[in-house]
């Protein structure tokens, strides 16, 4: 009797295909699909409503039942009420590293299972290995897709019976099985961005639920030479949005530097990008994939956000749940609240929340 496999189906292109790989390799796929929040747009349609319709196309085409659970509560308690925390402190999250561990390889996986399942699948791009008891998160081939950064808070619970079906593909070759198959998101764009925002202005979404309180931003040499409109909306590094051209004639452009929450002052830096490098980080809420470390000290590769390049680090233990991470080389707009990835030649070994920088 075929083994089940439910697919989380979030009516693009890559979990289409996911589904449908399964079902050509022999088993039995119901695809679900997850509501996790609940809004309009102006022009009062849920985005939720089209995916849906893309996931009804794309299962009745290949042949696999279809079902939808609403998560948008769990959703609101685990991941947004975090997001907005985080951002009141004067931090940066990573929600979409949240929705991971405490929706879709949580509610999501337990619901799967009262399915039937005997596997959960997603369209990660991603591998995995459950060899000997262990379960490790492998690299996708595609390299510029890999989103093993996204699931770096995943526990061996979570991982167990987890598959992977594009952990071999680059994205071309997944545009063209769907095209190929006629499936209804061959050609749908990527989503961008974080989930419940869209194609929204962040600034006018953020708003609505945090208060924006605008202070003065400052050089480093001290002297005020603008206005903020609400530390959070604010990045280290940021260039864009300071609205600070032609306040000094030469060459060279302004950085966010730092955020002083308690004076609500926003330090920028003119040209001068040293001080946004950093030669080190506090790392909390550490979780290893497969098991902790037996050493105290290791040096591995490490990625500071999504879209960057391993780097080469030292890691020292300094708790059961927290890490000290030295550069080799110093690292531009290490950012708190973001995650801190560990990495050897084929696997993700874990992460864990920014803290401090230094």
């Amino acid at each position: 009797m075929a083994k089940t496999v439910v697919v989380g189906m979030s009516g693009g292109v890559d979990s289409s295909v996911a589904a449908l790989l399964l079902k050509e390799q022999g088993y039995h796929v119901i695809g679900l699909f997850m509501r996790n929040w609940e809004e309009t747009d102006g022009n009062g349609v849920c985005a939720a409503d089209d995916d849906f319709e893309d996931v009804k196309r794309v299962s009745d085409l290949i042949g696999i039942p279809y079902y939808t659970v609403n998560f948008a509560k769990e959703y609101m308690d685990r991941v947004f009420s975090y997001f907005l925390k985080e951002y009141a402190a004067g931090r940066t999250p990573n929600p979409d590293v949240l929705c991971n561990r405490e929706i879709k390889f949580g509610p999501f996986k337990d619901y799967a299972k009262a399915l039937g399942a005997d596997f959960v699948a997603t369209g990660h791009y991603c591998g995995i290995s459950h060899a000997g008891g262990l379960h490790r998160l492998l690299k996708a081939k595609d390299q510029n897709k890999d989103q093993t950064y996204f699931l770096n808070q995943l526990s061996q619970a979570q991982l167990d019976g987890v598959l992977f079906p594009l952990a071999d593909l680059d994205k071309a070759e997944v545009r063209k099985i769907a095209e190929e198959a006629g499936l209804a998101t061959a050609k749908k764009k990527d989503s961008t961005g974080i989930c419940f925002i869209g194609e929204r202005n962040f600034r006018n979404f953020l708003k609505s639920y945090l208060p924006a309180k605008p202070g003065k931003i400052v050089s480093l040499e001290g002297e005020t030479v603008g206005e903020h409109q609400g530390l959070m909306y604010y990045t280290l590094g940021q260039r864009r949005g300071l609205e600070l051209g032609g306040k000094r004639g030469e060459e060279g452009r302004w950085f966010v530097v730092k955020k002083d929450l308690e004076e609500n002052i926003l330090y920028v830096s003119h040209g001068d990008e040293t001080p946004l490098f950093s030669n080190g980080c506090e790392v909390a809420e550490m979780n290893y994939i497969p098991t902790m470390p037996e050493e105290e000290a290791f040096e591995c590769a490490a990625k500071f956000r999504y879209r960057q390049s391993e780097q080469a680090v030292r890691v020292m233990k300094t708790g059961a749940d927290t890490v000290r991470i030295l550069f080799k080389e110093p690292q531009r707009a290490v950012t708190e609240g973001q995650y801190a990835v560990l990495y050897n030649a084929r696997e993700c070994l874990g992460g864990g929340v920014i803290i401090k920088t230094f």
